[in-house]
This record gives structure tokens, sequence and C-alpha cells, in this order.
């Protein structure tokens, strides 16, 4: 039978090297990255090991573009998708591990392959030449018509100097 101390030394050990291996995986982790460019070349998004966007550069070509968002957004999923990849090859410490295996699988669950340019969830996307970017498979209601709020009415002015100010007569407690 051991004695308690060593049973303890060699937990300290076991917590020690299970810190180092975490804070080595997180090092690797955090150096990970996508970038991604769209298929005209004008829109670079770069994204994080958690898929975040933390670079977006548009080029001067398609500033004006109809469709610009839609593009940045395809772009920036494109790279998201890409992350399983990266975390394989940028992260040595645990590859070949279960970890590895299930990190990969949550990535490809949380950011798959996005759908081919043009198909949108229950539509597709049309070309931007009549302004119109998706059509829908069924068409929705025509939308309500808004009541707008009646007009305020316009207070007379109280001459020229007047301070509007609520607090303009000093007393604050009315």
């Amino acid at each position: 039978m051991t004695n308690p101390e060593q049973l303890l030394a060699g937990f300290d050990a076991k917590i020690a090297e299970a810190k180092q291996r975490g804070d080595r995986m997180q090092a690797e982790m955090a150096t990970v990255s996508v970038s991604e460019r769209s298929q005209d070349g004008q829109i670079a998004v770069k994204v994080n090991h958690l898929g975040n966007l933390v670079g977006l550069e548009i080029g001067p070509g398609v500033r004006e573009k109809a469709n610009l968002a839609d593009e940045i957004l395809r772009t920036v999923q494109r790279a998201q998708s890409r992350l399983a990849g990266a975390v394989q090859t940028g992260m040595p410490s645990i590859a070949g591990t279960e970890t590895m295996t299930e990190l990969v699988e949550q990535l490809h669950r949380e950011y798959p392959e996005p759908e081919p340019q043009g198909f949108v969830e229950g539509g597709y996307a049309a070309p931007a030449t009549d302004g119109a970017r998706f059509i829908a498979e069924e068409e929705p209601p025509p939308p309500a018509t808004a009541k707008l709020a009646p007009p305020r009415p316009v207070r007379p002015e109280a001459g020229e100097g007047a301070d509007d100010d609520y607090f303009s007569d000093g007393d604050y407690l009315r």
C-alpha cells in the first residue's frame, strides 16, 4: 500500500500535466483561423477558431453591388465550413485523439458546407438584375398597410430667446 503523501503527489503531478496539455491545446487553438475569398476575389474574410468573423476586406469593385451582404455571408460560411480541417492541421497536440475527433465532428455540425450559390432555403436566389434577390416558393401575403400615428401638435413659439429646456424656469419639480 502506498502512503497518502505519495498518492497526493501523484495526483498533483497528473493535474499539472493535464493543465499543461490544456494550456498547450488552448494556445494551439487560438492560432487557428481560416481566410476565404469570394468567387470574384473582391471580398476577403477571416474567421477565428470559434467561427467568428475577425477580418473583412471589400474591394472597390463590389461596394455598390446589390447583393453585397449575401456575398459576404456566403464567403463567411465557406470559411467557417473549412474550420474543421484547419483545426486538424493546426492542433498537433491532440491529433488522432478522441478529443480531436469530437471537436472536428462538432465543427462539421456547427459549420456545414454552404448551399451551392443560387439556392436559398425556401426558394432560390435570383440574379440581381431586376433588383430582386430572392424568389420564394410561395408568395408571401401582401404587407399590411402601416397606420401612422397622428402628428404631434406643434407648440407655439414662446418668443425669441425663449429657452425651450424643461428646466428653463428653474423649477424641476413640476
